[in-house]
């Protein structure tokens, strides 16, 4: 209970006399007199706070007591209380765990305030513990294919190192979950993650964005404000969609990533940081730098380590667990019945071509859990996912004619690759183009 407290006393005064106390500030209070009985209780009731007495009688000590409660996983708060203190005593409780140590003769209001702090903080720390956890679901990387467990091994070789990484993939694949995961297995994992989208934001206020400004540096800019670069210091910054940034912002962040240093818009003041740059884009950057519309310096400070995030069409065998992932989150999100999959809707949804990767999977499980009134869901109760002409519905779904060239042509030279296994002179042979070209736009189209 969120107000329960457990006294562990030898002294039956002390133990009567803390309950009344307690009590009349709104608590549950229980007693023990030995740390064997509090071993007990603890195991058949949830304790917001535990009073513990160091010298507890012929039986376990105080500390002993704590020992074992901390080895058994005990979240309470154990505030230790003791008529013999000393500093060495109370430095042992602290690295045992303890929330803090108070001495006898007890001061009434000192324990109370002490209790409620301890409990307080128990709060905190519970429901900091359940936010962390949902998102930790909220971000997890689902998948057991072959590319999927790479990636994994290539995390956690690059997180706990401070270089920078590029991740490269196609808009719903998980960019932003690599990001996150490389963020919580990272040496500043306790600090934020920090993250802006280069294209969500209008490109007038991308540099305020990224450093700040100073009072006065535009219209509008009635006070200072902290840019993520700052707000970033000692933790991670995360660039979604890098490709986007207009070529005076792409200016800036060279010098940034080159020095650590910058001057918020309207500032001469520099601000120096400490911030490791994850970066991402669903855009080929070798072609932006042959257009000039990126710098090349810049991409080779950015791609110090580069990811490459696999489509979902190239990892299909995950589709089943994606969807059983999915299935049983938005089930318990909506208060819905879980549903069945069949053999032949799995099958579907694995040949499906997804050009919206896992978000376009993800919308689609949620849109079934939330609208089918089936248990059983088979493949004639899935959204439409081709046309009646045979053609794939996902050729009409491209906002551009460039977006589904691009995907015709991905399509069409992993084929051949796959056809002449790997070989990408006898594909180039057979496509009749130079191979040179295949190289360039299988660069350019992120086929590796």
């Amino acid at each position: 209970m969120q107000n329960s407290i457990l006294i562990v006393d030898d002294e039956r005064g002390i133990r009567d006399t803390l309950r009344g106390v307690l009590e009349d500030e709104g608590f549950v209070v229980e007693s023990v007199e030995s740390g064997e009985a509090c071993l007990e209780k603890v195991k058949a009731s949830n304790y917001a706070c535990i009073l513990l007495d160091i010298w507890l009688g012929d039986g376990i000590d105080g500390l002993e007591t704590l020992r074992l409660l901390k080895e058994d996983g005990v979240d309470a708060a154990v505030v230790m209380i003791s008529g013999h203190g000393n500093i060495e005593t109370a430095v042992r409780s602290t690295k045992l765990g303890a929330f803090d140590f108070i001495e006898k003769p007890l001061s009434i209001d000192r324990t109370v305030v002490t209790v409620k702090n301890a409990v307080r903080q128990r709060e905190l720390e519970r429901v900091n513990f359940q936010l962390q956890s949902e998102l930790a679901e909220e971000y997890v990387m689902v998948g057991e294919s072959v590319a999927m467990r790479a990636l994994r091994k290539q995390i956690s070789i690059v997180a706990p190192t401070d270089g920078r990484v590029l991740i490269s993939g196609e808009s719903g694949t998980g960019k932003e979950l690599v990001a996150r995961a490389i963020h919580a297995q990272s040496k500043r994992k306790g600090s934020p993650f920090v993250e802006i989208n280069s294209a969500a934001i209008p490109e007038e206020l991308v540099e305020s964005e990224l450093f700040g400004h100073a009072k006065g540096a535009f219209s509008g800019a009635t006070k200072s404000k902290k840019g993520k670069f700052e707000i970033a210091d000692g933790a991670t910054l995360f660039l979604d969609e890098i490709g986007d940034m207009s070529p005076r912002v792409q200016a800036k962040m060279l010098r940034v990533l080159e020095e650590q240093r910058f001057e918020p818009v309207g500032s001469n003041t520099p601000v120096l940081v400490d911030v490791r740059v994850i970066s991402a884009t669903n855009k080929p950057l070798d072609g932006l730098i042959d257009n000039g519309n990126f710098r090349p310096d810049l991409f080779y400070r950015l791609n110090v380590i580069p990811f490459q995030v696999p489509p979902l069409r190239e990892r299909s065998e995950d589709v089943p667990v994606l969807v059983e992932h999915f299935n049983q989150r938005f089930s318990a999100d909506y208060g819905k019945e879980k549903k069945l999959f069949e053999d032949d809707a799995l099958e579907s949804l694995q040949d499906y071509a997804w050009p919206g990767n896992v978000r376009e999977l993800k919308n689609t499980i949620e849109r079934i859990v939330i609208m089918s009134s089936k248990k059983k869901i088979t493949a004639a109760d899935l959204p439409e996912l081709e046309s009646t002409n045979g053609i794939a519905a996902s050729t009409f779904r491209f906002p551009t004619f460039k977006d589904a060239t691009d995907a015709y042509q991905r399509e069409f030279i992993q084929h051949k690759l796959m056809e002449f296994e790997g070989n990408v002179a006898k594909a180039a042979e057979d496509m009749g183009v130079d191979r040179s070209h295949l190289y360039r736009r299988m660069r350019n189209l992120g086929i590796k």
